[in-house]
């Protein structure tokens, strides 16, 4: 999956009102970025021999360290689409919890799979909503073309997170949208919920 390396980058922060003071807040959202991106490398450098011996301890890493910064609801109402307001409360949080899931181990695989590329940070621009911006960053490996990388970011009740990532022009959210209605035609709300389930047990998934 394209997604597996365009997790590098966790989250930024900006203010909303283009003024003066908001490109101070783009610096403090880059410095924001890079230092949460490095210490997640540097935890996971620091316990390497553990997680070589036990690869779920990964899981809980990524859970305190990257997963408060990322909307989950927002990002998970966005994959599911119009069915999302069919689906009761109850399906609504197995949703949920079910795609975080999916994401993690996504994103798990992305980070131990990581072999020194560089980020590159690039100007942050405003969202296309209120309270909305968007952190562009390029991932760059020897030898081949810059990833290009997008992180769409919300406020929310005064903190900033990441409700989609866009890589190549091709949204995660917009992505996992197509299959999820695929599956939603198919088996309703509660085939999704199993498929999720299906996905995060399944090995390589």
């Amino acid at each position: 999956m394209p997604y597996r390396r365009s997790f590098f980058v966790l989250f930024a922060l900006l203010g909303v009102l283009w003024t003066s003071a908001s490109f101070a807040y783009a610096d403090d959202a880059t410095a924001l970025v890079k230092r949460t991106t490095e210490n997640m490398l540097k935890t996971l450098e620091a316990r390497r021999s553990e997680v070589d011996r036990d690869p779920s301890l990964i899981f809980g890493m990524i859970e305190s360290g990257v997963a408060p910064h990322f909307d989950f609801e927002r990002i998970t109402q966005g994959a599911v689409g119009q069915s999302w307001r069919n689906a009761t409360p109850a399906q609504q949080r197995a949703l949920v919890n079910g795609f975080k899931q999916v994401l993690i181990r996504t994103y798990a695989r992305s980070i131990l799979s990581y072999s020194g590329e560089e980020i590159r940070y690039l100007p942050v621009k405003p969202g296309r909503q209120p309270s909305t911006v968007t952190v562009a960053t390029e991932i760059l490996s020897p030898g081949s073309a810059p990833i290009p990388v997008d992180y769409r970011m919300h406020n929310n009740s005064g903190g900033w997170k990441v409700y989609d990532v866009v890589i190549n022009n091709a949204s995660l959210v917009g992505n996992y949208r197509t299959s999820f209605s695929n599956e939603i035609r198919q088996g309703g709300i509660d085939g999704l919920i199993a498929k999720l389930g299906e996905m995060n047990t399944r090995t390589g998934e």
